[in-house]
């Protein structure tokens, strides 16, 4: 298994850092928004409380009875308690999913550009990833008839996110429709729809793909608390599948951690019974960013990006910069380029490689205004003496 190359590009940023070097790190994708207070006071009043012990492995009861309560609020999903868990972070969720629904011979469709960790999760449950690839021109989105020819009697599973990492392009009702329709013609086929970005978006939010006729016992939801909430570091997942999948969960959750931490669980109790209105000004901010981000990205030659509806991530596609050269540096691709600019720029990127697209790069631009400004000028003094 590979090192996560998002983790791997912000370990050399900051051993780049600790030399004294000023980088600026728009590499993890991480909201650098404090998690709101009303959501930390509840974790204190947990405490005090004595929420300290072990939980069910499936989660609170309590948590569990409001994740339905957001699920038909904000998706018209009816869920009961035993079709819920939660995890250690929506990683951990995935991770529960391949290990316990893949089997050797089993193929998972992975639509590409893809979030770094599917595919080598994928491949450590034992299947095969199939990377199926939707370029820029596409607005990364794969078209019904592209699935429907990659689908063989081997495919298991598909797995998609929308809003996506790393493109923020999310699937309009119309596309999941279509895809829905495909899928439902194959026996035996599964869906995980990961759903982590659903607050980041700056359109109408389009529906679950679950809602569509036939879905729902097909689909594997997954959400979590990371990036709507800003509570990264509190590692709270979770997902809302049938029965049987849940269970089959469970058990390998039991295996590998148990139940996730019991504080934490109380306060997303309270996070998730309140409207998602509150947190509407980290997806305004957002939004701003992306509206300062897209034209500033565009007065760099030779860079190509979409206009992403969600999340907070652009995903340019650099590849007429490959063969260019300073006289001392040639990039020949985009792992070159995302070195170059960490080195020569001082600004950390991810390569698109790691999500499945080697001619592309991401940038989070969940950073401050000046801190991008100064980010995407110092690339462009960079990238102006290639050629």
């Amino acid at each position: 298994m590979a090192e996560s190359e998002t983790l791997m590009m912000a370990k050399k940023a900051r051993a780049l850092k600790a030399q004294g070097v000023e980088v600026i790190a728009l590499s993890l994708g991480e909201p650098d928004f404090d998690t709101p207070d009303y959501i930390k006071e509840a974790a204190k009043q947990a405490l005090d409380q004595g929420y300290t012990k072990y939980t069910p492995v499936e989660g609170l009861l309590e948590l569990r009875e409001a994740i339905c309560h957001k699920l038909l609020r904000d998706n018209q999903l009816e869920y009961n308690v035993n079709e819920i868990i939660v995890s250690n972070g929506a990683k951990q969720c995935i991770a529960n999913v391949c290990l316990s629904l893949l089997n050797p011979t089993d193929e998972v469709i992975i639509f590409t550009p893809y979030w770094v960790s599917y595919f080598h999760i994928v491949e450590f449950a034992g299947a095969k990833p199939i990377k199926l690839y939707a370029g820029i021109d596409q607005d990364f989105k794969v078209k019904p008839e592209q699935l429907e020819a990659a689908i063989t009697e081997n495919t298991k599973l598909i797995i998609y996110s929308s809003p996506s990492n790393p493109t923020g392009s999310v699937y309009s009702k119309e596309e999941l429709s279509a895809l829905a329709e495909v899928i439902t013609h194959h026996e035996g086929l599964y869906v995980m729809a990961d759903e982590i970005y659903e607050y980041i978006n700056f359109n109408e939010t389009p529906p679950s793909i679950a809602t569509f006729a036939g879905m729902k016992e097909r689909t594997i939801t997954v959400n979590g608390m990371s990036k709507g909430f800003s509570m990264t570091g509190w590692r709270l997942g979770y997902m809302a599948a049938p029965k049987w999948i849940v269970d089959a969960c469970s058990k390998v959750q039991g295996q590998f951690t148990s139940g996730a931490n019991a504080f934490g669980q109380k306060a997303a109790v309270t996070a998730l019974m309140q409207d998602p209105s509150l947190q509407s000004y980290m997806k305004d901010k957002y939004l701003e960013r992306k509206k300062l981000v897209k034209p500033l990205l565009e007065t760099i030659d030779g860079i190509r990006t979409n206009d992403p509806e969600g999340a907070f991530y652009f995903f340019p596609d650099v590849s007429s910069f490959f063969g260019k050269s300073n006289g001392k540096n040639t990039i020949k691709n985009a792992d070159d380029f995302v070195e170059i600019m960490l080195t020569e720029a001082h600004v950390a990127l991810v390569s698109g490689s790691a999500f499945g697209d080697a001619n592309c790069f991401r940038l989070s631009y969940a950073t401050s205004n000046d801190l991008l400004i100064e980010a995407i000028t110092r690339m462009k003094s960079v990238l102006d003496t290639y050629n």
